[in-house]
């Protein structure tokens, strides 16, 4: 594992390996810099030194990042950080517990005017502008530590029509009308779908019912609004029941893949390129395509990843590798303040305790009649127990990943209890708070 270096009044040096970083420490010329995003040791005695040239190589994208750093001879760094797979469902919690929490106790008028949105900055949605930032934000961090002489980012543009006739085996269309869309010609999305379905149910194949634009896709966290990803169902099909797992919507997989990455990369590509340039003007910044990494990759003789795809860019491919370290982004804060468990009742049918959400009346909205074709409500026997919030009203000092040393060896924060007086390691042990030491707290980047 290489170990990152920088002098004494921070300017970076060339890496090391990992012994003589330890060296350094035992013998106090050097002091622990910083763990994230990588580890630095920071010399005592020395300033300023021979740095060679250091490319900074990146495959970017929207779920996942490749990271290469190399020099003609060396691989320094050798990463994946997966993003938030649930973003977008977080941003819409968010929204939706702060409008009902404006409501609840009294109405309070939304107030927007004394706000100042960066949606009006930049013209990107916040999940669109967070997943462009934590591009810059892992360059910057790089490049604080490395003597990074040059940089490749690998910022395509997609055809998203041409793209979608591939995924589904159909003939690559030409002309100009075939970018119109399945949706060209209707009013709304909605209408497109039921008429696309044939105005009937996909699960019980009824006709002449009331219809729902249902996700497919929602049980494992796709809610995109696309024609593949939406379909028709009825009223009697379209219940919470059927939503969970063991239910016939439960499962359900859209007719092609989602194209968010292709889509975000022609989006962001210019105005990543752009804050780049401004911000690192001393750095030579240049771009390359899919097509011509993934030449090179074979070249090389790797198989598909989105680390060897950074590796492959660029103009130094070492012989020398060092090991894949692979991250995911951790959720910094949980902003549910409150959390409802619901009742459970004794299910007449076969005896089993039971949500009071899976013996419910199964309607969604509140207009439709309460005792429909699903209605379980009459099989609740005896409440076992009551439907309890709990509300937190504290943040506690050691959050999950948090890194500790318990009984001089390093462990894991997996979570907290007894009102944070004790945390629970990853091993399974449960130690008070005051028989650890904090050695760094996580940051927004864990091992995955």
């Amino acid at each position: 594992m290489a170990v990152a270096v920088v002098d004494r009044l921070g300017s970076p040096l060339m890496p090391t390996t990992e012994r003589k970083a330890r060296i350094l420490l035992k013998k106090g010329r050097a002091v622990i810099h910083k763990y994230r995003p990588m580890f630095t040791i920071r010399l005592t005695d020395r300033e300023g030194g021979t740095t060679q040239p250091l490319e900074y190589k990146c495959d970017t994208g929207y779920q996942h990042i490749g990271i290469s750093i190399c020099t003609e001879k060396h691989e320094y760094v050798n990463a994946q950080y997966d993003m938030l797979p649930d973003e977008v469902e977080r941003h819409n919690d968010c929204r939706k517990y702060r409008r009902s929490r404006r409501s609840r106790l009294r109405y309070r008028k939304p107030r927007f005017s004394n706000r100042k949105g960066k949606m009006a900055e930049d013209g990107y949605a916040p999940s669109i502008r967070n997943r462009r930032d934590c591009h810059i934000r892992l360059f910057t961090g790089f490049l604080s530590i490395l003597p990074v002489t040059s940089a490749v980012f690998e910022m395509g543009q997609f055809d998203i029509q041409v793209l979608k006739a591939i995924e589904e085996g159909k003939p690559v269309p030409e002309g100009a009308g075939y970018q119109k869309g399945e949706r060209y010609g209707y009013d709304t999305l909605r209408e497109a779908v039921f008429a696309r379905d044939g105005y009937r149910c996909i699960i019980c194949r009824r006709k002449g019912i009331t219809l729902r634009g249902h996700h497919r896709g929602f049980w494992r966290g796709d809610r995109t609004s696309r024609m593949a990803n939406l379909s028709a169902v009825c009223i009697c099909c379209h219940i919470p029941g059927n939503h969970k797992p063991g239910g016939i919507l439960w499962g359900l997989e859209p007719e092609t893949k989602d194209f968010k990455g292709a889509t975000f990369m022609t989006m962001v590509r210019w105005d990543m390129l752009g804050r780049l340039k401004e911000a690192y003007p001393d750095i030579p910044i240049t771009v390359t395509y899919g097509a011509a990494t993934k030449r090179a990759r074979k070249d090389l003789g790797l198989k598909k990843t989105h680390s060897n795809d950074a590796y492959s860019m660029g103009s130094f491919h070492p012989e020398h590798r060092t090991d894949l370290k692979h991250y995911r982004k951790k959720r910094r804060n949980n902003r549910i303040l409150e959390r409802f468990y619901d009742a459970g009742y004794l299910d007449i049918r076969d005896g089993k305790k039971k949500s009071g959400a899976v013996l419910s009346c199964g309607r969604t909205r509140r207009a439709e009649p309460r005792h429909g074709e699903k209605d379980l409500r009459p099989f609740r026997g005896k409440k076992i127990s009551k439907g309890r919030r709990s509300i937190r009203t504290r943040r506690y000092p050691l959050q999950p990943k948090d890194t500790v040393l318990y009984e001089c060896q390093r462990q894991t924060v997996k979570g907290t209890h007894c009102r944070g007086t004790r945390v629970m390691l990853e091993n399974g042990i449960s130690v008070s708070i005051k028989k650890l030491e904090v050695l760094h707290h996580a940051s927004g980047w864990v091992p995955a």
